[in-house]
């Protein structure tokens, strides 16, 4: 079993990057194979709704030029994932949306049925909106969502301040903790022959109808 983690920082090193470390050493004591990824900080270019990642069906993103295909590479290897972001307006990290909107959209079947949890590190408000933000992503793509004690957040806005918040790095091993026995008890069901439900073809309706609009 393994736990892709993705550092959604432009800091390498800074909180989001500590935070998910604990996550990270808790997977490993049961375990837990992870590896841990940082998105880095140069331009990471968002989704342009081309399609065209629909089109070919090789799980691939069209811009090739940032880590968005690799992760997507990763994720099919992955069983697990957990997605940290500082907090920026009360929201997540512009470049790590646009990395996610990109993700999702053109390889989304590798993360789908996958435990996942969305991390946010802030330095005063702002971490709830952004943990939920990530959330939306695997909610949208049949993936159960791994909690922990409290909403996944720690709180620090220079590199280290995160250190001292002893609760915001309880929550993160117990979310590791409890990531682990999700993983677990999938991979028992499995071996019971109990298997992810098959997906039916998606019904999609548009929020405006054309036939409401005739009448």
């Amino acid at each position: 079993m393994k736990v892709l983690l993705i550092n959604g920082s432009p800091r390498w090193k800074g909180n989001t990057n500590r935070a998910l470390e604990e996550a990270a050493a808790a997977l490993e004591a049961e375990g837990v194979q992870t590896e841990l990824v940082w998105i880095g900080n140069k331009e990471i270019r968002g989704c342009i709704a081309c399609g065209i990642c629909g089109k070919t069906g090789d799980k691939r993103c069209v811009f090739a030029e940032d880590c968005c295909n690799e992760l997507i590479a990763k994720a099919a290897e992955c069983d697990g994932f957990i997605v940290g972001s500082p907090v920026y307006y009360a929201g997540m990290a512009g470049s790590l949306r646009a990395l996610m909107d990109r993700m999702f959209y053109a390889g989304g079947t590798n993360f789908r049925m996958k435990p996942a949890a969305g991390v946010a590190v802030a330095r005063r408000a702002g971490a709830i909106e952004a943990a939920d933000q990530i959330n939306k992503y695997f909610q949208i793509n049949c993936q159960p969502i791994v909690s922990s004690s409290y909403w996944n957040i720690a709180y620090g806005r220079n590199p280290g301040e995160a250190q001292g918040d002893g609760e915001g790095l309880h929550t993160m091993r117990v979310l590791g903790r409890n990531m682990a026995w999700m993983l677990k008890c999938i991979e028992a069901g499995r071996a019971a022959g109990i298997n992810p439900p098959e997906l039916e073809p998606k019904v999609m309706t548009n929020v405006v109808r054309e036939d409401l609009l005739e009448g």
